[in-house]
């Protein structure tokens, strides 16, 4: 190992929906954390782990810092977004380029006074270069003397040069995970995110935010894994939704879930998914610390 190996741990945080999980993902190189084109999809802190010859990055994909408190779900959500600011070695703030409003300002006043902070401006694709620069110009004149790198999570755009910058300000140090692990959640969490990114994909209006996913059974029997997992719901008629005429709703998420745990695991999995009731889960301390929402 060089002698000025580098390795520390690296907060994205942001509010909801700028992009942290996609660009976690990228730098990764594995899907590790699910996406999809609505708020609040990210519920949990994932350790995302990239190893280089030189380095390990050892990044925190984080829930969107947002202003709803109501439900115990959404305090669950900020407190594990807010708690790992003081813990890491560098804080990464994600900010849509095309739109900064009051939420991302209200995230900018929760960092830290020092130089542990880079601000990423992501979704460049999606303007031109002439509109960019006065996003940027104001970003300056609002967070004075902060780094700003505008980059395109999806399409890959400026990540060579934002990896360079995280990694010269990480502390030297051993790393603290083998260079071939990716992440430190076990796959059954792992999947049950997979069938979650499934639902809130094929699922509108408010529902993704009423169901959970836990798994139940997670088996290798020789060249098959063998899989069940309960979709949870808050209400019977959401049970039906989610299972659809003649089952077929239920069926096509089971499928698109199984595709990609395969790509994962490289081998043929058998995936069985249930659908059961648990009323105001969102919004039960207990339920929510059943289902894995919990800070230990």
């Amino acid at each position: 190992m060089a002698d000025d190996f580098r390795c520390g741990f690296v907060a994205l945080i942001g509010k909801p929906n700028t992009g942290k999980s996609t660009l976690m993902n990228a730098l990764i190189g594995e899907k590790l954390s699910i996406t999809a084109p609505r708020p609040q999809t990210t519920r949990h802190q994932i350790l995302g782990i990239k190893t280089t010859d030189h380095c390990q990055c050892i990044f925190v994909d984080t829930p969107g810092l947002h202003r709803d408190q109501k439900k115990a779900i959404n305090r669950y959500m900020n407190r594990a977004a807010g708690s790992v600011i003081d813990d890491v070695d560098l804080v990464c703030v994600l900010l849509d380029a095309r739109r900064i409003d009051e939420e991302d300002l209200a995230v900018l006043e929760r960092l830290p006074k020092h130089d542990r902070v880079l601000l990423i401006l992501n979704k460049i694709d999606r303007m031109s270069k002439p509109d960019l620069l006065p996003v940027i110009q104001r970003l300056s004149e609002t967070a004075p003397g902060r780094e700003i790198i505008p980059v395109s999570a999806l399409k890959r755009e400026n990540l060579d040069h934002l990896i360079e910058e995280i990694e010269k300000r990480l502390p030297v140090g051993v790393p603290q995970y083998p260079d071939d692990q990716l992440t430190d959640r076990p796959m059954r969490f792992i999947v049950a995110e997979i069938v979650r990114e499934k639902l809130f994909r094929r699922l509108t209006q408010e529902l993704p935010y009423a169901l959970t996913v836990s798994v139940d059974h997670y088996r290798q029997e020789n060249d098959l894994l063998r899989i069940s997992a309960t979709v949870w719901v808050e209400r019977k008629s959401q049970k039906g939704i989610i299972i659809g005429k003649g089952g077929q709703q239920l069926k096509q998420i089971g499928s698109e879930a199984r595709a990609d745990i395969e790509r994962l695991v490289g081998q043929k999995v058998f995936l069985q998914l249930w659908v059961k009731v648990r009323e105001g889960w969102s919004d039960d301390e207990r339920s929510l610390a059943a289902f894995g929402y919990s800070e230990t």
